[in-house]
């Protein structure tokens, strides 16, 4: 069900709950309504990221960046038409290459998280831990809600960290659901893959919500 979108501020002040059951149910649901498109994009987001395994050693370095550099457009597909599936708009292929729309944002913000959580692990762990959670909803905001990454990693990292733990347990469950997919012939994460992002995507628009306009990466 489309909520609508909140103000950072009241989220902050009235507080939330995380039900992870329903969102994976709800994300379930979500995937269904465009489940050979979802499919097929796993598919070529998969195929892509084995590109380095099949290039010349002396190319892999330029190769890793390339592909380092153009995931996180490609992989913010899922939550793109995840989001105007929940608005209940139509949607085709080509939707999940629209995170090249918002390139640069979605880039910085993955930088940034990566580098940040990369240093929270090498100082203590506990705290690379704590931020690769609390900035989960982060590429979320720059695709759904059309902020800029410092605002998309502030917001994401405020409302999560409110309640950490429910989310931390939400992502463990996701992290496990792909695993089975994997252990299933690698042909289960065709399914769980999308699932993940799809039960994210329901997530968000629970507790933060989406515009009613298409103003943002949707």
């Amino acid at each position: 069900m489309y909520s609508g979108e909140k103000s950072v501020d009241s989220i902050l002040q009235q507080g939330y709950e995380v039900k992870i059951g329903e969102y994976i149910q709800r994300g379930w649901e979500i995937m269904q309504q465009n489940l050979g498109g979802f499919i097929g994009f796993t598919v070529i987001l998969l195929l892509f990221s084995f590109i380095p395994a099949v290039m010349p050693e002396r190319l892999l370095p330029l190769v890793n960046a390339v592909v380092n550099v153009i995931s996180p457009a490609l992989s913010a597909g899922f939550l793109i038409v995840a989001f105007k599936i929940i608005k209940r708009q139509s949607t085709e292929f080509g939707d999940f290459f629209r995170g090249f729309n918002s390139f640069l944002p979605i880039f910085l913000t993955s930088l940034l998280v990566g580098i940040f959580v990369l240093l929270g692990l090498i100082l203590l762990i506990i705290p690379g831990i704590f931020l690769a959670v609390a900035y989960s909803f982060s590429v979320a905001f720059v695709v759904g809600r059309n902020f800029d990454f410092w605002e998309a990693m502030e917001s994401s990292r405020k409302i999560i960290s409110r309640n950490w733990f429910s989310f931390f347990i939400f992502l463990i469950l996701l992290a496990l659901i792909n695993v089975g997919g994997a252990l299933l012939l690698g042909v289960g994460l065709l399914f769980t893959i999308p699932l993940s992002s799809c039960a994210l995507a329901a997530a968000f628009d629970d507790i933060v919500g989406l515009p009613a306009s298409d103003r943002a990466g949707i």
